[in-house]
């Protein structure tokens, strides 16, 4: 055999292989989390009635399902619907965005270590001796050592599908979508470089097996660098499009945004891209920040001794797990906030987020150099960063535009000498007791 040919190369390639399958059914599936949590937060139920059972009495059995079938009845639905492409488009970029923006979010993953180091005999079925490489191989798509600067740089070119659809559409919402999309991305792009810069200063390497290493033996670097995560993980939603960043895609000012004239499964790429980054972007985060697939902070259980095909399973469970966790916790953050106005997103990111993220910056620069990288002592320059920041906020520039016009005689700028009550009086709105107070009145 070729010397190229070895163990790691078939383990990142079946990784790569498992981990599309296994993203692609999770983003599916985020779908319906995203339905039933909306749904709770909202006090309804959300989906309950779709199962497997495909309307055949001998499937009777899987009917129902607490609704897991449903997204495989949206898969189907975007399947079947007709692809409508309108008059005077750029037929080829109209065509072109949504796989220009999908393959970005299906190709960053790849430096992910999802289940750290494996060490075992790898026999394939048309060989007659197992592949014995000597040491241990990565479960990783691509073991290389500059995996931050490729994840970074792949995440970047997700922002021409969102521009190119929006322009090829010949709509004139798509396009303000689109160059609101562009503009979006380029200004939290600079922060969410700086955050990571931060944990690369201080853990010396931009390798992500380094990264995962160095927080078996120093400690999850969110307790390190808390405003690095902070900062991370809002670029990381503002770079999905993410509520309360989804400007791009307004309905109540672009109708639907850079998509609004897609449909069928053209939609439907422009959709699964949005959660396929929000999984990769969730990942990357869990790497820098949250142990990798250590299961509790401060206590080492797997770190990277685990080597064999059960604790690499496991350590991909756990990595997965924690994954999951954060867009779930992204997506009560959708349905609990409302969405920022345009301008208010742009004064966000460049008044706030990328001066404080330069100043995390120079604060861990400054600690590396003295040698004061333990945990304490990063905690504590955080803390003053933070403090700086507020103490630093009344002296900043405000915006004179889109200030909120008080409304004479409203509840909240009441006519002179007069006192406004907007509580309810009626005895049934005042009773908290709704049969209670039903009875009370017969």
């Amino acid at each position: 055999m070729p010397t190229w040919f070895n163990a790691q190369l078939v383990t990142s390639a079946l990784t790569i292989i498992v981990m599309v399958h296994v993203i692609l059914v999770t983003c599916a599936y985020l779908v319906y989390f995203e339905r039933k949590i909306s749904a709770y937060i909202q006090d309804r139920i959300g989906p309950n009635r779709v199962g497997f059972d495909f309307g055949l009495p001998a499937l009777a059995f899987l009917k129902g399902c607490i609704g897991l079938g449903q997204s495989l009845a949206d898969g189907i639905k975007f399947v079947l619907k007709e692809d409508y492409t309108p008059a005077r488009v750029d037929k080829v970029l109209f065509t072109l965005a949504p796989a220009i923006i999908i393959v970005p979010a299906l190709i960053g993953f790849i430096i992910i270590p999802w289940g750290g180091t494996w060490s075992g005999v790898l026999h394939l079925p048309f060989m007659e001796k197992p592949i014995v490489d000597a040491g241990e191989v990565v479960v990783v798509g691509a073991n290389i050592n500059v995996g931050v600067v490729y994840l970074l740089a792949v995440a970047a070119l997700g922002v021409y599908g969102v521009t190119l659809g929006g322009w090829a559409s010949n709509n004139k919402f798509s396009f303000l979508g689109g160059l609101r999309a562009t503009a979006q991305m380029i200004s939290y792009e600079i922060p969410m470089g700086l955050s990571i810069l931060a944990v690369l200063l201080l853990v010396g390497s931009l390798g992500a097996m380094s990264i995962a290493q160095y927080q078996f033996e120093h400690g999850w670097l969110v307790f390190s660098q808390p405003l690095a995560f902070v900062l991370f993980y809002i670029c990381s939603l503002a770079e999905s499009n993410r509520a309360p960043f989804d400007n791009a895609e307004a309905e109540q000012e672009l109708v639907g945004g850079y998509h609004t004239e897609y449909s069928a499964m053209r939609f439907a790429m422009f959709f699964l891209a949005e959660y396929a980054h929000l999984v990769t972007g969730t990942a990357f985060l869990v790497l820098l920040f949250l142990g990798a697939w250590e299961p509790l902070p401060f206590v080492t259980i797997w770190g990277d001794e685990a080597t064999g095909i059960l604790g690499v399973l496991a350590k991909a469970a756990i990595f997965m797990g924690k994954v999951v966790l954060l867009v779930c916790f992204g997506m009560v953050i959708r349905w609990t906030i409302p969405r920022l106005r345009y301008d208010q997103v742009m004064m966000m990111a460049w008044s706030a987020l990328i001066p404080l993220s330069l100043l995390v910056v120079v604060a861990t620069s400054v600690m590396v150099y003295l040698g004061k990288t333990g945990m304490g002592w990063m905690l504590a320059a955080n803390g003053a960063c933070l403090v700086l920041a507020l103490l630093a906020q009344p002296f900043m520039p405000r915006a004179l535009s889109n200030r909120r016009v008080p409304l004479y005689g409203s509840r909240f700028s009441p006519v002179a000498g007069e006192a406004v009550n907007t509580a309810p009086t009626d005895a049934m709105a005042l009773e908290d007791r709704p049969v209670q107070g039903t009875a009370a009145l017969r």
